[in-house]
């Protein structure tokens, strides 16, 4: 089964409560899963990292699951930067983000599906960033 996904992270004050959101589609546009979980105080570079971790779980789990595996992930998000370090474009300097790099690195590397990261205007994103910051927005006035 081929998936397409959006991920977000987002951080307000940066550092600053930090959220995340990610949607899973099928290739029909069919909602496979929404989810998305409040992070703390975080950088919106970790957030986004998080997510894509997260997102790299959700697929396998609902691979599990269903007992029908992911062949194909392409995954967007709004992120220049991770999308880049991801892709190899960009080196990543910053320690904490190193570690997440490595373990998304590891994860796609270790999985039986093809994996494509593309980066996407905000616009593009709406759902998984609608979703992030409903996380923050829980947490904060919940």
């Amino acid at each position: 089964m081929r998936i397409i996904g959006f991920t977000d992270g987002a951080s307000r004050g940066n550092p600053g409560p930090g959220g995340i959101g990610i949607v899973l589609k099928d290739e029909a546009g069919k909602i496979l899963l929404e989810a998305k979980r409040f992070l703390g105080t975080v950088t919106n570079n970790v957030a986004e990292y998080t997510a894509l971790l997260e997102c790299l779980n959700h697929v396998k789990e609902l691979g599990e699951k269903s007992g029908v595996a992911c062949t194909t992930l392409a995954l967007h998000s709004d992120s220049e930067l991770m999308v880049r370090q991801m892709n190899g474009e960009y080196k990543v300097k910053d320690a904490a983000l190193k570690k997440l790099h490595s373990q998304a690195r590891d994860f796609v590397s270790s999985s039986a599906f093809k994996f494509s990261l593309t980066h996407v205007p905000r616009e593009k994103n709406r759902e998984a960033d609608a979703l992030a910051n409903e996380s923050i927005d829980d947490h904060l006035h919940g």
